[in-house]
């Protein structure tokens, strides 16, 4: 099936679908607008009461296909919990969990717990104590509090079966059985399955009253055309800067990047426009004329990017399309193949490039296996090669001065500055090249570029090894982590104040810089990076402690302005220093 038959044919909305207003309100915070086939199909269905069996392969929907429905029917007034929700792996669980708060983000009383095994049973307990209305489990930890008394099911109303025949192959369907016999007899039960094997067909049978059944038949076909790589990101900082990398590395003609948020794309266009790119975002909060506009300039080559939602690029057809880079791997693989159909164009070849973490490295296999084609990873760009095309660029732009040969005010100036600071012309010429480029990260000498190379390296073949087994040693997130005042100096008794030693006396002052343990920096890397840039005497850098997520340095008080304007923009570990006097306000980019 082709792209255009895929959007044509799924024409129905979620504003169609009869959800509720605090869900359909969650849909567009987070830019979806048009449901996948199996939700367009499903949503009515569980909607209406009646149960279900969806037969669609991984990848196509599934999850939204039951928890908006099922958020939209749940009263948070009514003591959980009300759903149960089977999944096969403890990473599937989590992901749907997450999802689903997600989706239920405007009901803030409306619980949901995460339940599986490998973990301590006390936080367990303690998250079932509050009642959620929504606990999604593996069958083998369901079980285990089912049996301690900790996990009631006798207000279940609702049952959902995930992944069902592969809960089977992984031989838990006893399990589900005897879970299933555990909730009342009146629920709404949906079963989900890629395929249905008699065993599955027979549970089906059993525990389903009259379902009605819903197959989809799941898009395989990516634009062939389309060459399809990945890049292991460390995260979102990370991704920004290896994004930037490959728009100036990569030999292109126009770009889309894609992002799941509409903050996130405006953030991005931001940052790339502030590095020189002609570039504009569209998503649900423009209006539509300023969509259209910007599509126009992309069409007429008066900007090379876009940085898209996907409910804002619906429909964009722009033959000069040659890239489109996933800053966010999509849910599914739906979106996927319409986002990568953009390149390639009119029989073109194209280039999708996925920036992606650990954390997403399950969603690229179900991707991979629905669309049955398999991404290739592919480095980053080495500092060598965006070295080599900096330079190349630079002499093409001098060369093309020099050709058209209008710089006689500029001749006067360099001669009157060769006689003024008796120098000679290579040295004012390389002077004049490092004032030009003043404030980006320099690919060639500098202690900032040499040292991110090596923290690849240094996170080495654990980090790569870590990657590859998948989102299975993912540290699940906890309340302490979202703005934990943990911290872990190198060089100093543990400060009182979120992690921040007193400033110093005297003529001594403290900054920060946005760059710490979790970014493998060491304290010989931000000196080797400040001396270099500033020009200052390692003997006058001062103490510096390394937090989790960044350090402070002391310097002498009175420090230029244009010095301190230097050391914001230069690299460590691939991180822009981001320099600060500790108490200034600083700007997080990426706030949601």
């Amino acid at each position: 099936m082709s792209e255009q038959e895929i959007e044509q044919k799924n024409s129905v909305r979620f504003a169609d679908l009869s959800l509720s207003q605090p869900v359909q309100d969650a849909l567009v915070d987070i830019g979806y607008e048009t449901p996948s086939p199996i939700q367009a199909k499903a949503i009515p269905v569980v909607l209406s009461g009646r149960d279900l069996i969806g037969q669609a392969q991984t990848g196509t929907g599934k999850t939204a296909a039951f928890a908006l429905p099922l958020l939209s029917m749940l009263d948070a007034k009514d003591e959980g919990p009300k759903a149960i929700i089977l999944a096969p792996t403890r990473e599937l669980a989590l992901q749907v969990s997450e999802a689903i708060s997600n989706y239920g983000r405007n009901l803030k009383k409306l619980g949901v717990t995460a339940i599986y095994g490998g973990t301590d049973f006390t936080r367990q307990f303690r998250a079932l104590e509050r009642k959620p209305a929504i606990v999604v489990g593996t069958p083998g930890r369901i079980m285990d509090h089912i049996r301690r008394g900790s996990l009631d099911l006798s207000r279940i109303s609702h049952v959902i079966l995930d992944e069902a025949d592969e809960m089977l192959r992984m031989g838990f369907i006893e399990d589900v059985e005897w879970i299933l016999e555990h909730t009342p007899a009146e629920r709404q039960t949906a079963l989900f399955s890629a395929t249905m094997p008699p065993r599955i067909a027979a549970i089906a049978k059993k525990q389903l009253k009259d379902p009605v059944t819903v197959a989809i038949k799941a898009s395989t076909a990516t634009v062939s055309t389309v060459r399809q790589r990945f890049i292991k990101c460390n995260g979102m900082r990370h991704k920004i800067e290896v994004l930037g990398d490959l728009l100036e590395t990569e030999e292109r003609d126009a770009a889309i990047v894609f992002t799941r948020t509409k903050s996130a794309a405006s953030e991005i266009a931001d940052e790339l426009a502030s590095s020189g790119h002609a570039v504009e975002a569209i998503h649900g909060d423009i209006s539509q004329g300023k969509r259209e506009k910007a599509v126009s300039l992309l069409k007429e080559g008066k900007i090379d990017i876009l940085v898209a939602t996907d409910v804002a690029a619906r429909g964009l057809d722009v033959d000069r399309i040659s890239h489109v880079f996933n800053f966010d791997i999509p849910d599914d693989a739906e979106p996927y193949i319409h986002r990568i159909g953009r390149a390639g164009r009119a029989g073109r070849s194209g280039e999708a490039i996925l920036l992606l973490t650990r954390r997403d490295f399950r969603k690229l296999r179900n991707i991979e296996d629905t669309t049955r084609q398999q991404m290739q990873p592919m480095p980053p760009p080495s500092r060598e090669l965006i070295a080599q095309i900096r330079q190349t660029k630079l002499e093409k732009q001098i060369g093309e001065i020099i050709e058209e040969g209008k710089f006689n005010r500029e001749r006067t100036s360099v001669t009157d500055a060769l006689a003024s600071l008796e120098t000679d012309a290579e040295t004012l010429a390389a002077a004049l090249l490092k004032m030009l480029q003043a404030g980006k990260p320099r690919p060639s000498s500098s202690s900032a570029s040499l040292d991110r190379e090596p923290r690849r390296e240094s996170r080495g073949a654990r980090g790569d090894r870590d990657f590859d087994r998948g989102p299975r040693r993912e540290r699940p997130i906890r309340d302490r982590d979202l703005d934990s005042p943990r911290s872990r100096p190198e060089r100093a008794e543990r400060p009182e104040r979120r992690g921040e030693a007193p400033p110093p006396a005297g003529d001594i002052e403290r900054y920060r810089v946005e760059v710490g343990h979790n970014h493998q920096v060491k304290p010989g890397n931000i000196v080797g990076a400040i001396a270099n840039e500033s020009g200052l005497d390692a003997k006058f850098i001062g103490r510096i402690e390394i937090y989790d997520d960044h350090s402070t340095v002391d310097l002498p008080k009175g420090m230029p302005k244009e010095v301190l304007k230097l050391l914001k923009k230069a690299w460590v570990s691939g991180q822009q220093l981001q320099m600060s006097r500790v108490g200034e306000k600083r700007r997080n980019h990426f706030d949601k």
